[in-house]
């Protein structure tokens, strides 16, 4: 099968130069175009999608520069190449500036057309994965992705379509994978930021000592293994929505450097007395009860009320039980697009077991599950043979209303944690003790599992002994 010709349109008012590059491209292997006013220009690229534009620059009423910027507005992933009777620097310079890949003077030989459109070509690729890659977090950060009828679910969606337009910050509060990070991307889809950058930074995943540079970036020299100036996550987000992730393993110092940058929005790079300032609407999040956090000393008080002015509070998935059998339904659309395969849905077996598991990672390990059994499914319905084996074996069902005589008076809490400890066990050793392994299993990071273990008094050395 012959690969698809790239096709070029060409803009220029002498007949004769457009023709004859037409047929250059054409000999080229490439499918031209040629058309002789700016009109018929933006005519072709409204009906048909073109890999490269070559335009002169000097045209009746549109001059080639401000085609360029009408031809990034109909075809964004248009690569334009501008082509002039006469050269000069300003020019040039404003229409690489506008976007053009290059600027060329005539007379222009074969070997600068041969260049220009191999350039063109690669500009074009790039542009064509950036326009894909935007669609994709368009489509993965919409609010349609955010499933739910469960009351404090609608109270979410709520706040986000209230909040959205304004830069107001966020703070966000739930344990790990319940859908934080949907839900900023959604208050950044949703609002008048959303062709600006969407950043986002684990801080719980970021070692104490690099995690101011992974905010405010740094210059060359600034400490040992700085060997280039680094851009910060601050100034990646300028313009657009900065979201910061378990805001709480922030250090003390941290915090108070986040507390000038949230007040004044400047900052200065490590290493670097300049200060930048930035436009970035911050949305955070914590999977600890902040509140708690500032009542022992563990967190600074004056950031606490500077970053709480809007509150969602993100319930985990074992209290929302209403919105499983939707959650694994949309997940496995997903899936389905995914894999390109017609799933049914799923046996009553399998939904069951999906009802009675706790889930400790929250909504990212039922993703996980989901995504799990689609892969090893044999047929078009997901059964409870295709369920990793510990939702089979180790999870016992959980009870919705338990009899008077059967339940004995406990928090939630207690009650769930020898359930989530045979869970996290069992996943350590189906996994050989891979602590990195496992946290990607449960939908949750290491640190999170490290803290668990902790809490729940799972100890590898014992197991060794043990076994």
């Amino acid at each position: 099968m012959s690969k698809p010709k790239h096709s070029i349109l060409i803009v220029d008012d002498d007949q004769i130069v457009a023709d004859s590059l037409a047929a250059f491209f054409q000999s080229e292997g490439c499918e031209a175009t040629a058309v002789y006013t700016p009109d018929d220009a933006i005519e072709q690229l409204k009906q048909s999608t073109y890999d490269i534009l070559l335009t002169d620059l000097n045209l009746p009423k549109i001059n080639g520069i401000d085609l360029l910027r009408r031809a990034k507005s109909i075809s964004p992933s248009t690569a334009v190449i501008l082509l002039t009777g006469y050269a000069a620097i300003e020019t040039a310079v404003e229409a690489l500036r506008t976007g053009a890949v290059d600027f060329l003077t005539k007379p222009v030989v074969d070997d600068e057309l041969r260049l220009a459109l191999t350039r063109a070509l690669q500009q074009h690729e790039v542009l064509k994965e950036n326009s894909s890659l935007r669609s994709r977090i368009e489509s993965t950060h919409s609010l349609s992705n955010i499933v739910g009828t469960d009351p404090r679910m609608r109270t979410i969606f709520e706040t986000i379509n209230a909040v959205a337009p304004s830069r107001t910050t966020v703070l966000m509060s739930g344990e790990s994978g319940v859908g934080k990070s949907l839900i900023a991307g959604a208050i950044h889809q949703a609002s008048p930021r959303a062709s600006k950058p969407y950043v986002e930074l684990a801080c719980g995943s970021i070692p104490e000592t690099l995690l101011e540079s992974e905010l405010f970036g740094h210059v060359k020299g600034a400490f040992t293994g700085a060997h280039a100036d680094k851009q910060g996550k601050f100034l990646a987000a300028d313009g657009g929505t900065l979201f910061l992730d378990e805001i709480n393993s922030a250090s003390p110092a941290m915090q108070l450097k986040l507390l000038r940058v949230l007040q004044e929005r400047k900052f200065e790079p490590v290493g670097s007395n300049e200060t930048i300032e930035v436009d970035v609407r911050v949305v955070l999040a914590s999977n600890q009860p902040l509140e708690d956090l500032v009542a022992s000393g563990e967190f600074r008080q004056d950031l606490y009320y500077r970053i709480n002015v809007v509150q969602i509070e993100v319930p985990p998935l074992r209290e929302r039980a209403a919105d499983l059998p939707d959650l694994a339904r949309h997940f496995l659309d997903q899936q389905s697009q995914e894999l390109s395969r017609k799933f049914v849905g799923f046996s009553e077996e399998a939904m069951q077991l999906l009802k009675s598991y706790p889930y400790p990672g929250n909504v990212r390990e039922l993703s996980n599950i989901i995504e799990r059994a689609s892969v090893l499914a044999k047929g078009q319905m997901i059964t409870a043979e295709d369920l990793p084996p510990h939702l089979r074996t180790d999870a016992p069902p959980l009870k919705v209303h338990p009899s008077s005589s059967e339940w004995t008076p406990m928090t939630l809490t207690d009650a769930l944690r020898e359930p989530e400890r045979q869970i996290i066990l069992s996943a350590l050793i189906a996994n050989d003790w891979n602590r990195t392994t496992t946290a990607e299993v449960l939908g949750i990071n290491r640190t999170t599992l490290y803290k668990k273990m902790k809490s729940l008094n799972i100890d590898p050395s014992d197991h060794a002994q043990a076994g």
